[in-house]
Protein backbone atom coordinates (compact mmCIF):
# COMPACT_ATOMS: atom_id res chain seq x y z
CA UNK A 1 0.00 0.00 0.00
CA UNK A 2 1.36 3.43 -0.86
CA UNK A 3 2.48 5.65 1.98
CA UNK A 4 1.73 8.82 0.02
CA UNK A 5 -0.49 9.57 -2.95
CA UNK A 6 -1.40 12.73 -4.88
CA UNK A 7 -4.89 14.18 -4.65
CA UNK A 8 -7.00 14.55 -7.75
CA UNK A 9 -10.47 14.77 -6.38
CA UNK A 10 -13.23 12.28 -5.66
CA UNK A 11 -14.10 12.22 -2.00
CA UNK A 12 -14.60 10.63 1.35
CA UNK A 13 -16.22 7.26 1.14
CA UNK A 14 -17.34 7.49 -2.50
CA UNK A 15 -19.77 4.82 -3.77
CA UNK A 16 -17.07 3.37 -6.02
CA UNK A 17 -13.33 3.95 -5.57
CA UNK A 18 -10.02 2.16 -5.52
CA UNK A 19 -9.27 1.13 -1.91
CA UNK A 20 -5.83 2.74 -2.03
CA UNK A 21 -7.10 6.12 -3.24
CA UNK A 22 -9.18 8.68 -1.45
CA UNK A 23 -9.27 12.31 -2.55
CA UNK A 24 -11.12 15.52 -1.77
CA UNK A 25 -13.87 17.14 -3.82
CA UNK A 26 -14.78 20.75 -4.47
CA UNK A 27 -15.32 23.30 -1.73
CA UNK A 28 -16.48 26.82 -2.55
CA UNK A 29 -14.30 29.62 -1.31
CA UNK A 30 -15.29 33.24 -1.15
CA UNK A 31 -12.88 35.35 -3.15
CA UNK A 32 -10.99 37.92 -1.19
CA UNK A 33 -11.37 41.50 -2.33
CA UNK A 34 -8.22 43.11 -3.68
CA UNK A 35 -7.87 46.76 -2.93
CA UNK A 36 -6.64 49.44 -5.32
CA UNK A 37 -5.27 52.68 -3.90
CA UNK A 38 -2.15 54.60 -3.14
CA UNK A 39 0.15 51.74 -4.14
CA UNK A 40 -1.51 50.85 -7.43
CA UNK A 41 1.20 52.54 -9.46
CA UNK A 42 3.91 50.61 -7.62
CA UNK A 43 2.11 47.31 -8.09
CA UNK A 44 1.43 48.18 -11.70
CA UNK A 45 5.06 48.87 -12.41
CA UNK A 46 6.08 45.63 -10.77
CA UNK A 47 3.46 43.07 -11.67
CA UNK A 48 0.93 44.28 -14.25
CA UNK A 49 2.54 41.97 -16.77
CA UNK A 50 0.19 39.12 -15.77
CA UNK A 51 -3.02 38.68 -13.81
CA UNK A 52 -1.30 36.26 -11.46
CA UNK A 53 1.44 38.78 -10.81
CA UNK A 54 -1.10 41.45 -9.97
CA UNK A 55 -2.44 39.24 -7.20
CA UNK A 56 0.94 37.98 -6.02
CA UNK A 57 1.18 39.94 -2.77
CA UNK A 58 -0.89 41.65 -0.14
CA UNK A 59 -1.24 45.36 -0.91
CA UNK A 60 0.27 47.43 1.91
CA UNK A 61 -2.80 49.66 1.73
CA UNK A 62 -4.85 46.77 3.15
CA UNK A 63 -2.79 46.47 6.33
CA UNK A 64 -3.73 48.45 9.44
CA UNK A 65 -0.86 47.54 11.76
CA UNK A 66 1.86 50.19 11.16
CA UNK A 67 4.76 47.81 11.71
CA UNK A 68 3.39 45.11 9.41
CA UNK A 69 2.42 47.70 6.82
CA UNK A 70 5.91 49.22 6.80
CA UNK A 71 7.55 45.82 6.39
CA UNK A 72 5.19 44.83 3.55
CA UNK A 73 5.83 48.14 1.78
CA UNK A 74 9.62 47.95 2.19
CA UNK A 75 10.02 44.38 0.94
CA UNK A 76 7.17 44.23 -1.58
CA UNK A 77 9.42 43.66 -4.64
CA UNK A 78 11.30 40.84 -2.91
CA UNK A 79 8.05 39.24 -1.72
CA UNK A 80 6.66 39.26 -5.25
CA UNK A 81 9.87 37.66 -6.53
CA UNK A 82 9.72 35.05 -3.77
CA UNK A 83 6.07 34.28 -4.52
CA UNK A 84 6.88 33.65 -8.18
CA UNK A 85 9.91 31.53 -7.29
CA UNK A 86 7.87 29.30 -4.99
CA UNK A 87 5.10 28.88 -7.56
CA UNK A 88 7.64 27.81 -10.18
CA UNK A 89 9.36 25.29 -7.88
CA UNK A 90 8.71 21.58 -8.43
CA UNK A 91 7.68 19.72 -5.28
CA UNK A 92 7.09 15.95 -5.00
CA UNK A 93 3.35 16.73 -5.07
CA UNK A 94 1.49 19.88 -6.04
CA UNK A 95 1.96 22.80 -3.67
CA UNK A 96 -0.08 26.00 -3.80
CA UNK A 97 0.57 29.20 -1.91
CA UNK A 98 -2.58 30.45 -0.23
CA UNK A 99 -3.78 32.86 2.44
CA UNK A 100 -5.60 29.90 4.00
CA UNK A 101 -4.66 26.31 4.68
CA UNK A 102 -6.94 23.32 4.32
CA UNK A 103 -8.37 24.23 0.92
CA UNK A 104 -9.80 21.65 -1.46
CA UNK A 105 -7.36 20.89 -4.31
CA UNK A 106 -10.01 21.69 -6.91
CA UNK A 107 -10.19 25.30 -5.64
CA UNK A 108 -6.55 26.02 -4.89
CA UNK A 109 -5.61 27.44 -8.28
CA UNK A 110 -8.33 30.09 -8.13
CA UNK A 111 -7.92 30.90 -4.43
CA UNK A 112 -6.02 33.84 -2.97
CA UNK A 113 -2.38 32.96 -3.65
CA UNK A 114 -0.88 35.81 -1.61
CA UNK A 115 0.53 33.31 0.83
CA UNK A 116 3.60 35.29 1.92
CA UNK A 117 3.02 38.06 4.44
CA UNK A 118 4.23 39.69 7.61
CA UNK A 119 2.10 38.69 10.60
CA UNK A 120 2.02 39.05 14.38
CA UNK A 121 2.61 35.83 16.33
CA UNK A 122 3.24 35.80 20.08
CA UNK A 123 4.00 39.55 19.99
CA UNK A 124 6.66 39.08 17.32
CA UNK A 125 6.72 40.02 13.65
CA UNK A 126 6.98 36.88 11.52
CA UNK A 127 7.51 36.60 7.78
CA UNK A 128 5.14 33.70 7.17
CA UNK A 129 4.65 31.44 4.16
CA UNK A 130 1.32 29.61 3.99
CA UNK A 131 0.20 26.92 1.56
CA UNK A 132 -1.55 23.66 0.80
CA UNK A 133 0.45 20.53 -0.08
CA UNK A 134 -1.52 17.92 -2.02
CA UNK A 135 0.10 14.79 -0.65
CA UNK A 136 -2.08 12.28 1.20
CA UNK A 137 -0.17 10.27 3.81
CA UNK A 138 -1.40 6.87 4.93
CA UNK A 139 -1.78 7.13 8.71
CA UNK A 140 -1.54 3.34 9.03
CA UNK A 141 1.98 3.41 7.56
CA UNK A 142 3.42 6.75 8.69
CA UNK A 143 3.32 8.18 12.19
CA UNK A 144 2.38 11.80 12.80
CA UNK A 145 6.06 12.63 13.27
CA UNK A 146 7.01 10.91 10.01
CA UNK A 147 4.26 12.78 8.14
CA UNK A 148 5.35 16.11 9.57
CA UNK A 149 9.04 15.37 8.94
CA UNK A 150 8.42 14.45 5.32
CA UNK A 151 6.39 17.61 4.78
CA UNK A 152 9.14 19.64 6.42
CA UNK A 153 11.84 18.14 4.19
CA UNK A 154 9.79 18.18 0.98
CA UNK A 155 8.12 21.59 1.34
CA UNK A 156 9.50 23.75 4.14
CA UNK A 157 13.19 23.23 3.37
CA UNK A 158 12.95 24.12 -0.36
CA UNK A 159 10.91 27.22 0.47
CA UNK A 160 13.32 28.18 3.25
CA UNK A 161 16.13 28.02 0.69
CA UNK A 162 14.25 30.48 -1.55
CA UNK A 163 13.43 32.75 1.39
CA UNK A 164 17.07 33.01 2.42
CA UNK A 165 18.07 33.70 -1.19
CA UNK A 166 15.48 36.39 -1.95
CA UNK A 167 15.00 38.09 1.43
CA UNK A 168 17.95 39.99 2.98
CA UNK A 169 19.25 38.90 6.37
CA UNK A 170 18.41 42.28 7.91
CA UNK A 171 14.72 41.96 7.03
CA UNK A 172 12.48 43.81 9.49
CA UNK A 173 11.07 40.82 11.36
CA UNK A 174 11.86 38.65 14.35
CA UNK A 175 11.16 35.22 12.87
CA UNK A 176 10.59 33.23 9.67
CA UNK A 177 7.51 31.01 9.78
CA UNK A 178 5.72 28.36 7.72
CA UNK A 179 2.17 27.02 7.88
CA UNK A 180 1.60 24.01 5.63
CA UNK A 181 -1.53 21.86 5.33
CA UNK A 182 -1.36 18.30 4.04
CA UNK A 183 -3.74 15.34 3.84
CA UNK A 184 -3.98 12.20 5.96
CA UNK A 185 -5.89 9.01 5.15
CA UNK A 186 -7.09 6.52 7.72
CA UNK A 187 -9.31 3.45 7.47
CA UNK A 188 -11.64 1.68 9.80
CA UNK A 189 -13.72 -1.40 9.16
CA UNK A 190 -16.46 0.40 7.27
CA UNK A 191 -14.88 3.19 5.30
CA UNK A 192 -11.95 5.51 4.77
CA UNK A 193 -11.48 8.85 6.47
CA UNK A 194 -9.48 11.66 4.99
CA UNK A 195 -8.63 14.80 6.86
CA UNK A 196 -5.89 17.34 7.13
CA UNK A 197 -2.98 18.07 9.41
CA UNK A 198 -1.32 21.45 9.66
CA UNK A 199 2.39 21.85 10.33
CA UNK A 200 3.59 25.18 11.74
CA UNK A 201 7.31 25.93 12.07
CA UNK A 202 8.60 29.30 13.32
CA UNK A 203 12.37 29.84 13.21
CA UNK A 204 14.18 32.63 14.97
CA UNK A 205 15.47 34.82 12.13
CA UNK A 206 19.13 33.99 12.79
CA UNK A 207 18.34 30.28 12.93
CA UNK A 208 16.40 30.46 9.67
CA UNK A 209 19.48 31.76 7.86
CA UNK A 210 21.76 29.26 9.64
CA UNK A 211 19.70 26.11 9.08
CA UNK A 212 20.72 25.24 5.51
CA UNK A 213 24.43 26.14 5.85
CA UNK A 214 24.72 23.95 8.96
CA UNK A 215 27.24 21.20 8.05
CA UNK A 216 25.71 18.37 10.08
CA UNK A 217 22.24 16.92 10.48
CA UNK A 218 22.62 17.12 14.25
CA UNK A 219 23.12 20.88 14.06
CA UNK A 220 20.01 21.28 11.93
CA UNK A 221 18.05 19.16 14.40
CA UNK A 222 19.32 21.39 17.23
CA UNK A 223 18.00 24.46 15.40
CA UNK A 224 14.66 22.75 14.92
CA UNK A 225 14.54 21.75 18.60
CA UNK A 226 14.76 25.36 19.75
CA UNK A 227 12.27 26.60 17.15
CA UNK A 228 8.51 26.76 17.63
CA UNK A 229 6.85 23.73 16.01
CA UNK A 230 3.17 22.81 16.11
CA UNK A 231 1.12 20.05 14.52
CA UNK A 232 -2.62 20.68 14.54
CA UNK A 233 -2.17 23.45 17.08
CA UNK A 234 -0.24 21.40 19.64
CA UNK A 235 3.41 22.03 20.43
CA UNK A 236 5.42 19.28 18.77
CA UNK A 237 8.97 17.89 19.08
CA UNK A 238 9.66 17.24 15.39
CA UNK A 239 12.36 14.57 14.98
CA UNK A 240 13.60 14.42 11.39
CA UNK A 241 15.15 10.95 11.45
CA UNK A 242 12.93 9.24 14.00
CA UNK A 243 9.63 7.41 14.00
CA UNK A 244 8.24 9.31 16.99
CA UNK A 245 8.62 12.94 18.05
CA UNK A 246 10.89 14.14 20.82
CA UNK A 247 9.17 14.90 24.15
CA UNK A 248 8.47 18.62 24.07
CA UNK A 249 9.31 18.97 27.75
CA UNK A 250 12.91 17.99 27.07
CA UNK A 251 13.50 20.61 24.39
CA UNK A 252 15.03 24.00 25.11
CA UNK A 253 12.63 26.04 23.05
CA UNK A 254 13.61 29.64 22.43
CA UNK A 255 10.12 30.85 23.34
CA UNK A 256 8.69 28.47 25.90
CA UNK A 257 5.01 29.32 25.96
CA UNK A 258 2.61 29.50 28.86
CA UNK A 259 -0.17 26.87 28.68
CA UNK A 260 -2.57 29.44 27.25
CA UNK A 261 -0.15 30.51 24.55
CA UNK A 262 0.73 26.92 23.71
CA UNK A 263 -2.94 26.34 22.99
CA UNK A 264 -3.32 29.41 20.79
CA UNK A 265 -2.66 27.68 17.44
CA UNK A 266 -5.45 25.18 18.16
CA UNK A 267 -8.14 27.80 17.60
CA UNK A 268 -9.89 27.94 14.29
CA UNK A 269 -10.58 31.63 13.79
CA UNK A 270 -9.87 35.16 14.95
CA UNK A 271 -10.74 38.58 13.60
CA UNK A 272 -9.34 39.96 10.31
CA UNK A 273 -6.78 42.72 10.71
CA UNK A 274 -8.51 45.04 8.30
CA UNK A 275 -11.76 44.95 10.25
CA UNK A 276 -10.54 46.50 13.51
CA UNK A 277 -7.25 47.89 14.80
CA UNK A 278 -7.52 46.01 18.10
CA UNK A 279 -4.59 43.73 19.07
CA UNK A 280 -6.74 40.61 18.80
CA UNK A 281 -7.52 41.46 15.21
CA UNK A 282 -3.87 41.42 14.21
CA UNK A 283 -3.72 37.65 14.29
CA UNK A 284 -5.48 34.85 12.47
CA UNK A 285 -5.04 31.13 12.88
CA UNK A 286 -6.23 28.90 10.19
CA UNK A 287 -6.24 25.39 11.68
CA UNK A 288 -9.70 24.36 10.52
CA UNK A 289 -9.08 20.68 11.17
CA UNK A 290 -7.68 19.54 14.46
CA UNK A 291 -7.17 15.87 13.64
CA UNK A 292 -7.55 13.28 10.92
CA UNK A 293 -11.21 12.92 11.85
CA UNK A 294 -13.47 15.98 11.72
CA UNK A 295 -15.18 16.81 14.98
CA UNK A 296 -18.58 17.66 16.32
CA UNK A 297 -18.85 21.18 17.74
CA UNK A 298 -18.83 21.74 21.46
CA UNK A 299 -21.79 24.08 22.12
CA UNK A 300 -20.04 25.56 25.16
CA UNK A 301 -16.96 26.46 23.13
CA UNK A 302 -18.38 27.45 19.76
CA UNK A 303 -18.16 31.16 20.56
CA UNK A 304 -14.66 31.02 22.04
CA UNK A 305 -11.91 32.62 19.98
CA UNK A 306 -8.19 33.06 20.50
CA UNK A 307 -5.22 34.34 18.53
CA UNK A 308 -2.68 32.22 16.70
CA UNK A 309 -0.31 32.19 13.77
CA UNK A 310 -1.38 34.40 10.91
CA UNK A 311 -2.40 38.03 10.52
CA UNK A 312 -5.20 38.75 8.11
CA UNK A 313 -4.88 41.99 6.23
CA UNK A 314 -7.98 41.96 4.06
CA UNK A 315 -11.68 42.12 4.83
CA UNK A 316 -13.10 38.65 4.31
CA UNK A 317 -12.22 35.34 5.90
CA UNK A 318 -13.74 31.99 5.01
CA UNK A 319 -15.75 30.28 7.72
CA UNK A 320 -14.06 27.62 9.82
CA UNK A 321 -15.71 24.91 11.86
CA UNK A 322 -15.24 24.82 15.61
CA UNK A 323 -12.08 23.07 16.87
CA UNK A 324 -12.15 19.59 18.30
CA UNK A 325 -11.09 18.61 21.80
CA UNK A 326 -7.36 17.91 21.91
CA UNK A 327 -7.59 14.43 23.38
CA UNK A 328 -10.22 11.76 24.01
CA UNK A 329 -11.91 11.49 27.38
CA UNK A 330 -11.04 8.59 29.68
CA UNK A 331 -14.30 6.85 28.75
CA UNK A 332 -13.75 7.11 25.00
CA UNK A 333 -15.55 4.47 22.94
CA UNK A 334 -13.61 1.93 20.92
CA UNK A 335 -14.40 -0.23 17.91
CA UNK A 336 -15.00 -3.07 20.35
CA UNK A 337 -17.88 -1.07 21.83
CA UNK A 338 -19.32 -0.55 18.37
CA UNK A 339 -18.97 -4.25 17.55
CA UNK A 340 -20.70 -5.18 20.81
CA UNK A 341 -23.68 -2.95 19.98
CA UNK A 342 -23.72 -4.32 16.44
CA UNK A 343 -24.02 -7.89 17.71
CA UNK A 344 -26.58 -6.99 20.37
CA UNK A 345 -28.92 -5.15 18.00
CA UNK A 346 -28.18 -6.94 14.71
CA UNK A 347 -31.77 -8.16 14.30
CA UNK A 348 -33.17 -4.65 14.71
CA UNK A 349 -30.54 -3.22 12.38
CA UNK A 350 -31.42 -5.83 9.75
CA UNK A 351 -35.08 -4.84 10.04
CA UNK A 352 -34.13 -1.16 9.79
CA UNK A 353 -32.03 -1.86 6.70
CA UNK A 354 -34.83 -3.78 5.02
CA UNK A 355 -37.39 -1.09 5.78
CA UNK A 356 -34.94 1.65 4.82
CA UNK A 357 -34.19 0.08 1.44
CA UNK A 358 -37.90 -0.17 0.69
CA UNK A 359 -39.01 3.25 1.95
CA UNK A 360 -36.09 5.57 2.68
CA UNK A 361 -33.67 5.09 -0.24
CA UNK A 362 -31.06 3.15 1.75
CA UNK A 363 -28.28 1.78 -0.46
CA UNK A 364 -28.08 -2.01 -0.42
CA UNK A 365 -24.29 -2.26 -0.18
CA UNK A 366 -23.93 -0.36 3.13
CA UNK A 367 -26.31 -1.77 5.76
CA UNK A 368 -26.85 0.15 9.03
CA UNK A 369 -23.85 -0.29 11.31
CA UNK A 370 -22.35 1.17 14.44
CA UNK A 371 -19.10 3.11 13.95
CA UNK A 372 -16.76 5.09 16.17
CA UNK A 373 -16.53 8.79 15.42
CA UNK A 374 -14.60 11.19 17.66
CA UNK A 375 -14.48 8.57 20.41
CA UNK A 376 -18.24 8.03 20.45
CA UNK A 377 -20.43 5.38 18.86
CA UNK A 378 -22.75 6.51 16.06
CA UNK A 379 -25.21 4.58 13.96
CA UNK A 380 -24.23 4.97 10.33
CA UNK A 381 -26.84 5.06 7.57
CA UNK A 382 -26.29 5.61 3.85
CA UNK A 383 -29.05 6.94 1.59
CA UNK A 384 -29.12 7.78 -2.11
CA UNK A 385 -30.91 10.99 -3.05
CA UNK A 386 -33.04 10.32 -6.16
CA UNK A 387 -32.80 13.97 -7.20
CA UNK A 388 -30.04 14.98 -9.60
CA UNK A 389 -27.96 18.16 -9.27
CA UNK A 390 -26.05 20.25 -11.79
CA UNK A 391 -22.82 21.41 -10.05
CA UNK A 392 -22.60 24.35 -12.44
CA UNK A 393 -26.02 25.63 -11.36
CA UNK A 394 -25.65 25.42 -7.57
CA UNK A 395 -22.81 25.57 -5.06
CA UNK A 396 -22.02 22.71 -2.73
CA UNK A 397 -23.63 24.71 0.05
CA UNK A 398 -26.91 25.01 -1.82
CA UNK A 399 -26.85 21.33 -2.79
CA UNK A 400 -26.20 20.39 0.84
CA UNK A 401 -29.03 22.61 2.07
CA UNK A 402 -31.50 21.25 -0.47
CA UNK A 403 -30.46 17.67 0.22
CA UNK A 404 -31.11 18.16 3.91
CA UNK A 405 -34.32 20.20 3.75
CA UNK A 406 -36.02 18.47 0.83
CA UNK A 407 -34.73 14.90 1.10
CA UNK A 408 -33.30 13.95 4.50
CA UNK A 409 -35.26 16.10 6.98
CA UNK A 410 -38.71 14.73 6.02
CA UNK A 411 -37.44 11.19 6.65
CA UNK A 412 -35.78 11.79 10.01
CA UNK A 413 -38.88 11.32 12.17
CA UNK A 414 -39.78 7.84 10.88
CA UNK A 415 -36.09 6.90 10.97
CA UNK A 416 -35.67 8.05 14.56
CA UNK A 417 -38.82 6.16 15.55
CA UNK A 418 -37.23 2.96 14.20
CA UNK A 419 -33.96 3.29 16.13
CA UNK A 420 -33.19 0.77 18.89
CA UNK A 421 -34.76 2.49 21.89
CA UNK A 422 -32.40 1.22 24.58
CA UNK A 423 -29.14 1.21 22.62
CA UNK A 424 -26.36 3.35 24.09
CA UNK A 425 -25.03 5.38 21.16
CA UNK A 426 -24.36 9.07 20.58
CA UNK A 427 -26.26 9.82 17.38
CA UNK A 428 -26.70 9.25 13.67
CA UNK A 429 -24.02 9.48 11.01
CA UNK A 430 -26.12 9.82 7.85
CA UNK A 431 -24.46 9.88 4.44
CA UNK A 432 -26.57 11.17 1.55
CA UNK A 433 -25.26 10.35 -1.92
CA UNK A 434 -26.25 13.11 -4.33
CA UNK A 435 -26.31 12.24 -8.01
CA UNK A 436 -24.67 14.82 -10.26
CA UNK A 437 -25.44 15.73 -13.85
CA UNK A 438 -23.95 13.38 -16.49
CA UNK A 439 -21.54 16.04 -17.77
CA UNK A 440 -19.99 16.46 -14.30
CA UNK A 441 -16.48 15.25 -13.53
CA UNK A 442 -17.88 12.99 -10.79
CA UNK A 443 -21.09 10.98 -10.89
CA UNK A 444 -21.97 11.68 -7.26
CA UNK A 445 -20.90 13.43 -4.10
CA UNK A 446 -21.26 12.33 -0.49
CA UNK A 447 -22.92 14.61 2.06
CA UNK A 448 -22.53 13.56 5.66
CA UNK A 449 -24.75 14.79 8.48
CA UNK A 450 -23.45 13.71 11.90
CA UNK A 451 -26.20 14.49 14.37
CA UNK A 452 -26.22 13.89 18.15
CA UNK A 453 -29.35 12.12 19.39
CA UNK A 454 -30.59 14.85 21.73
CA UNK A 455 -30.98 17.64 19.14
CA UNK A 456 -32.09 15.05 16.59
CA UNK A 457 -35.02 14.03 18.80
CA UNK A 458 -35.76 17.69 19.53
CA UNK A 459 -35.92 18.40 15.81
CA UNK A 460 -38.28 15.55 14.93
CA UNK A 461 -40.52 16.65 17.83
CA UNK A 462 -40.55 20.23 16.43
CA UNK A 463 -38.79 21.61 19.52
CA UNK A 464 -35.93 23.12 17.50
CA UNK A 465 -35.53 24.29 13.91
CA UNK A 466 -33.61 22.66 11.10
CA UNK A 467 -30.86 25.27 11.45
CA UNK A 468 -30.53 24.61 15.17
CA UNK A 469 -30.05 20.92 14.43
CA UNK A 470 -27.39 21.70 11.81
CA UNK A 471 -25.61 24.04 14.24
CA UNK A 472 -25.27 21.22 16.76
CA UNK A 473 -24.17 18.69 14.13
CA UNK A 474 -21.24 18.28 11.75
CA UNK A 475 -21.75 18.55 7.99
CA UNK A 476 -19.16 17.22 5.54
CA UNK A 477 -19.06 17.20 1.76
CA UNK A 478 -16.82 14.45 0.42
CA UNK A 479 -14.99 14.38 3.73
CA UNK A 480 -14.45 18.14 3.99
CA UNK A 481 -16.32 19.81 6.81
CA UNK A 482 -18.36 22.87 5.90
CA UNK A 483 -20.35 25.54 7.72
CA UNK A 484 -23.95 25.41 6.49
CA UNK A 485 -26.53 28.20 6.79
CA UNK A 486 -29.69 26.75 5.29
CA UNK A 487 -31.47 30.04 4.62
CA UNK A 488 -28.46 32.04 3.53
CA UNK A 489 -27.55 29.71 0.67
CA UNK A 490 -31.04 30.11 -0.80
Amino acid sequence: MNETIPLTGTGRRPPFSHPDFLGIASVSLRRRRIWAGAYLSLLGALVLGTTAGARAQVNPAEILDPKLKAAEQTYLPQLITLNRAIQSTKFPFNFFLSRYVGLDPARQREADTRGIEFVKFHDQVVLKTTGNYNAAYNADLLTQNQRAARTFQDVVVPILRLVTQDIPTDVSCDSIGFEISYHVRRQNRNYDYEGKEILVVVFDKADAYSYLPAPRDSERQDILNRSQVYVDGKEFGLALEERDPFPVEGLERADRQSPARQAAPAVAQASPAAASPSPASETRLSSAYQSVLPSLPDPDKQKAEAAGLGASSSEDSPPHPAPAPASPSPGAATQADADRLQAQYQAQLDALGKEGTAKFHFVDYAPPSFVVFRNQVYLQLTLRNPNRFDPQAASIYKRAAQSFDLFLAPQLKPLVDMLPADADFAGLDVTVLDQLAPQSASSSEALEFICPLKPLRQFVNADITNQELINQSAVLVNGVRIALNLQQVE
